[in-house]
């Protein structure tokens, strides 16, 4: 009797034991319950830009799904404005595409979204331009400094040589919820076009991308637990 009641002790402190890790585990994930909307850009009737039947609408889907995958690894909770090949636009809007960017700031709203990532690739003229780079508009303080930790993360893992810059567009201006614009690369650069496709540069993009925000967070001391 004396033999199963040890037994049974060593069962209840074993499983407190694991209990108690899996707390501690879980508290020191640094985006743990940070609400994140990642915002695959274009979709559907809209392509975005494109080379041949490249499009950017794709490419843009997978390396959101990829940094989906990374920020929950990290504790956030992530929600994506599209999972597939759709405009989020109604058949009631006159405006298409208008009425696509304001369901997505609706779910950045309604999610109650602690930051938002919008993911999109650039196109340029001159081929030679390449390079990773964070746009931000200023209608929240927050947004450049979100901006500058993504960007100081690309110019360390992806040595790229880009900058921060502004932006107007409508859905940037329309929200007071700290986010940016994440331009990953140029599709009409040769190089980038191809490397915008591969499964590795779309992880140490997103692996890139997380860093940056985790920096953003410890530097407003919005995190507790680091790992």
């Amino acid at each position: 009797m004396l033999k199963i009641k040890y037994k049974t002790t060593l069962l209840i402190i074993f499983c407190l034991l694991v209990l108690s890790l899996q707390v501690i585990s879980a508290q020191s994930l640094p985006l743990q319950d940070t609400i994140i909307m990642v915002d695959p850009g274009h979709g559907g009737r809209d392509s975005g830009t494109y080379y041949g039947e490249i499009y950017e609408k794709d490419i843009n889907l997978e390396i959101s799904k990829t940094l989906a995958q990374e920020l929950s690894k990290q504790g956030a909770i992530v929600y994506m404005t599209r999972k597939r090949d759709i405009d989020l636009s109604s058949i009631y809007d006159s405006a298409k595409k208008r009425g696509d960017l304001y369901r997505r700031l609706l779910m950045i709203k309604e999610k109650k979204s602690d930051l938002y990532i919008s993911i999109h690739i650039n196109w340029y003229d001159d081929t030679t331009l390449k390079g990773a780079e964070v746009l931000y508009n200023e209608i929240n303080e927050n947004n450049k400094k979100l901006a500058r930790s993504i960007m100081t993360q690309f110019k360390n893992d992806l040595k790229s040589t880009r900058t921060i810059k502004t932006t107007d567009l409508y859905m940037y201006r329309n929200t007071t919820t700290p986010g940016v614009l994440v331009e990953c690369g140029y599709l009409s650069n040769p190089t980038e076009r191809k490397q915008l496709q591969d499964k590795k540069y779309q992880q140490l993009l997103s692996s890139s991308i997380t860093k940056g925000i985790i920096d953003y967070l410890k530097r407003r001391n919005k995190i507790k637990y680091v790992i």
